[in-house]
């Protein structure tokens, strides 16, 4: 039998069943909405986030509540001890880990020229650092397992230049690369790996991420509409599926249109 190809009927409607799925960042917005839609799947999902244990909670508690299994844990993946934590904990409620979403970011605006060492330094330690960290603890259980796969998120300012985000797109553009040389090194243990690019989306705003456009501005979409999480929660429970098996090492954008890359 072909590696990654199965004889075995697969339930379309419950394709995840048996797998764990970690989906760092996953309280609020598209990291909640891919957590939900895994477990919809069948998956035992992790829900994570720095802070708001409440929150985290809710989530655990509504996939519990629709029939899923699902555990919160609050954790920085900035930190050693804490994505040490994340992991033994899943293991320890699950037995496994197969899935691993690296959604987790921080979302700051700044003009180049009043950009510090510091802004530079806390959004690469979250959005590269934190997803190397993540992937790094994740992989050798996943090689147990046989296989599976890495997703991480990120935005399309990082390929269309968006202002006051230098920052961000090289952040971004190194979690790219980072991916494709992952996929390369672990596509033998059947281990798939992409990035996931989010468009002009509807999501609530917090902090310094700045004010979304008023409803009716120009978006300058194609399909004449923002994207919502539940269109990226979409597209990563098919990317971690057993449908798309040799889809890997890619970067995949879903933004209506708006941006279309070579």
């Amino acid at each position: 039998m072909l590696q990654g190809v199965s004889t075995t009927k697969i339930d379309r409607n419950k394709e995840l069943k048996g797998k764990v799925a970690i989906i760092t960042g996953s309280a609020r917005n598209i990291g909640k909405r891919i957590a939900i839609e895994l477990a919809d799947a069948g998956a035992a999902v992790v829900i994570n986030a720095v802070s708001a244990q409440d929150v985290c909670e809710d989530v655990a508690n509504e996939i519990k509540n629709g029939g899923g299994q699902a555990i919160p844990i609050l954790a920085d993946i900035t930190k050693k001890s804490d994505v040490e934590k994340i992991v033994a904990e899943t293991v320890s409620a699950f037995g496994a880990i197969d899935i691993l979403v690296n959604n987790a970011a921080i979302r700051t605006k700044k003009h180049f020229t009043e950009l510090t060492f510091e802004d530079w330094e806390k959004l690469r330690e979250v959005a590269l650092d934190g997803s190397f960290r993540m992937s790094m603890a994740t992989v050798p259980h996943i090689i147990k397992r046989g296989g599976g796969s890495i997703v991480g998120i990120h935005g399309m300012s990082s390929y269309s230049a968006g202002p006051m985000g230098a920052h961000k797109s090289a952040v971004k553009c190194g979690m790219a690369g980072m991916v494709r040389g992952m996929a390369r090194d672990l596509g033998g243990h059947n281990i798939t790996c992409n990035i996931a690019v989010v468009g002009r989306f509807d999501t609530e705003r917090v902090g310094s991420s700045g004010e979304m456009e008023p409803a009716h501005t120009d978006l300058g979409i194609p399909l004449q509409r923002r994207g919502t999480p539940q269109d990226m929660a979409e597209l990563v429970r098919f990317l971690v599926g057993p449908f798309s098996r040799y889809i890997s090492g890619q970067t995949i954008h879903l933004n209506g249109a708006a941006l279309m890359p070579h």
